[in-house]
């Protein structure tokens, strides 16, 4: 199918489009992610699992990443496999849509509130793969999605995007508010990071030339 023929960044040329599209199967799961890192925050998402959906569409519409989405998985035993493994897929995906990181910001942050939940997430395209996540869910589940499963979600991304990431929820009662203020933020973050530095076109954005 043809690309859109739109520029979605001013100055990037059409030849710059950051899009990728990764296929993973394993005995345990099937996933299929297509990413467009300078779309407008569209998403088509089937996982299996209602709540991570809803979770995936906040790093679609706040990252403003265009994000397909389909996973099958063996969730007639958890939900542990689906997701961790579309972590992983994802990032595979963002690393391959990145290239080289030339021009880009590098660095992004965020802090989202939803009512009394507040996070707040940072991250570097560093080249580097680590996770430090600090949050203490209230309840064990959200919906059908087990909590615990974010870090898993988290560490699969990082560990093939190559990324540094740091997750924390400063304040929350609600597992709901919790979990959708990380995945905002981790949207708005990636954004930041991601969105090209018109100061530093065409340059690695570290000291030693290399990401």
């Amino acid at each position: 199918m043809e690309e859109p023929s739109t520029d979605p960044v001013p100055g990037i040329p059409m030849s710059s489009e950051r899009i990728a599209e990764v296929r993973r199967d394993t005995k345990e799961t099937q996933i299929r992610v297509r990413v467009n890192l300078d779309g407008t925050g569209q998403s088509t998402l089937n996982t299996g699992i209602g709540f991570f959906d809803h979770m995936l569409d906040q790093i679609a519409r706040h990252g403003l990443i265009d994000l397909d989405i389909e996973a099958k998985g063996d969730l007639h035993i958890d939900g542990h496999h689906t997701v961790e493994d579309v972590g992983i897929t994802l990032g595979m995906a963002v690393a391959q849509a990145i290239g080289d990181k030339k021009g880009i910001t590098r660095y992004g942050h965020s802090y989202v509130p939803l009512d009394e939940a507040l996070s707040r997430v940072v991250v570097d395209f560093s080249g580097r793969p680590g996770l430090a996540m600090d949050v203490r869910f209230t309840a064990g589940s959200v919906g059908a999605f087990d909590t615990q499963l974010a870090f898993e979600f988290f560490q699969g991304f990082v560990n093939h995007a190559l990324v540094s990431l740091h997750v924390d929820n400063l304040k929350g009662h609600n597992a709901h508010h919790q979990c959708e203020t990380i995945f905002k933020a981790f949207g708005r973050a990636l954004r930041m990071a991601m969105t090209p530095d018109p100061r530093s076109a065409g340059v690695i954005p570290s000291t030693k030339g290399t990401l």
